[in-house]
């Protein structure tokens, strides 16, 4: 390059120095720095299972936002006790949750759905339906709607409730007297047979039932139980469940919703979306081959006409949580109406 090109290109880059400085000056409020928008959300999920459940999903949303935002994700009680996630995130004290309503104690009557409520499904597919196809995402947006702080984002699927324990069960008897780790509904509907529920937080369950403290937990399927090391501790798995799966959601603080621009809303959507499809199949493979090849755990059933029993009292707790509300009453019927169309559509929708 010759003398006289250097001294052009310095002059062009002088002068557009200048300009930039002159814009700078004349409009000063309008262009500054923008700086990573950098969220907290918490899980309820300890660090084995939220490597399956969050995590793959956090990990792309941080890879394609790139310097614009970035999340930085925590697990059960981390930061906050999963029974107060709901109040720190509408303090803004956290940006975003991953949990069931239930668990996070939110001020909504529909809440008690959240998490496992009892053979409201069969399968992981029904949550996507109920909320797609039914009606739930909108009476879930009427009812978050009228709480100040809080946004709910999305539901999905995760994996069925059954029972591991330290000792077998095979009758409803068996149930008396267990001292159990459960979620707050589900607990509250199994005390009806004699389930003692307990609360404590997630990382100490394990410890809590090799020290006596718990006879074993009603809160996942075999597949959470061999992930996250409680097959270890509890050598018995039931094969009768009270649910068919969890449904848990995603849930934002309003404001920090509010400020994000709407490719980083959509690119938070599609991420949902992939979380929601990995346990999917995930839950739904890893149920089957774990009953069939994991050596950890020996099944045990209750036998189907016994355990009629237990379905039988369902129908009447779904009626008293009707009761509690209008809008309760609006999903049970939607729960009822959906659960009939798929015992009239027949196998694969509803055996039997």
């Amino acid at each position: 390059m010759t003398t006289t090109n250097k001294r052009r290109d310095f002059l062009k880059t002088a002068g557009l120095g200048a300009a930039a400085v002159g814009a700078t000056t004349l409009a000063a409020p309008a262009v500054h720095a923008q700086s990573t928008i950098r969220w907290r959300l918490q899980t309820y999920a300890g660090p084995a299972l939220a490597e399956h459940v969050i995590k793959p999903s956090i990990d792309a949303f941080n890879k394609v936002a790139g310097d614009q935002m970035q999340i930085e994700l925590y697990y059960a009680d981390q930061l906050v006790p999963t029974g107060e996630l709901f109040r720190a995130m509408q303090r803004g004290t956290i940006d975003a949750v991953q949990s069931d309503d239930d668990s996070i104690a939110a001020p909504v009557d529909i809440s008690v759905f959240g998490g496992y409520f009892p053979f409201a499904t069969r399968y992981s597919l029904d949550v996507p339906v109920l909320f797609n196809r039914y009606g739930l995402r909108e009476i879930w947006e009427e009812a978050y709607g009228e709480i100040d702080g809080v946004t709910w984002l999305s539901a999905g699927a995760w994996d069925p409730c059954h029972f591991n324990t330290k000792e077998p069960i095979r009758s409803l008897d068996d149930l008396k007297g267990l001292r159990v780790f459960t979620f707050p509904t589900a607990g509250r509907f199994l005390s009806r047979f004699g389930v003692v529920p307990v609360t404590l937080p997630w990382e100490d369950v394990e410890v809590a039932v090799q020290t006596g403290e718990l006879d074993g937990i009603a809160w996942s399927g075999i597949t959470e139980d061999y992930t996250v090391g409680w097959s270890k501790v509890t050598p018995y798995f039931l094969t009768n469940n009270i649910s068919g799966a969890w449904c848990g959601s995603y849930f934002a603080n309003s404001e920090r919703w509010a400020e994000l621009p709407e490719n980083l809303k959509e690119l938070f959507k599609l991420c949902m979306d992939s979380s929601h499809y990995y346990r999917q199949y995930w839950y739904w493979g890893g149920e089957a081959d774990l009953r069939v090849n994991g050596t950890d755990m020996e099944l045990t059933s209750i036998p189907d006409a016994e355990w009629q029993t237990v379905e039988d009292e369902a129908m009447k707790f779904w009626d008293e949580i009707a009761a509690e509300s209008d809008r309760n009453a609006r999903v049970v019927k939607i729960l009822k109406d959906y659960n009939a169309t798929m015992r009239k559509a027949g196998t694969p929708y509803r055996c039997g």
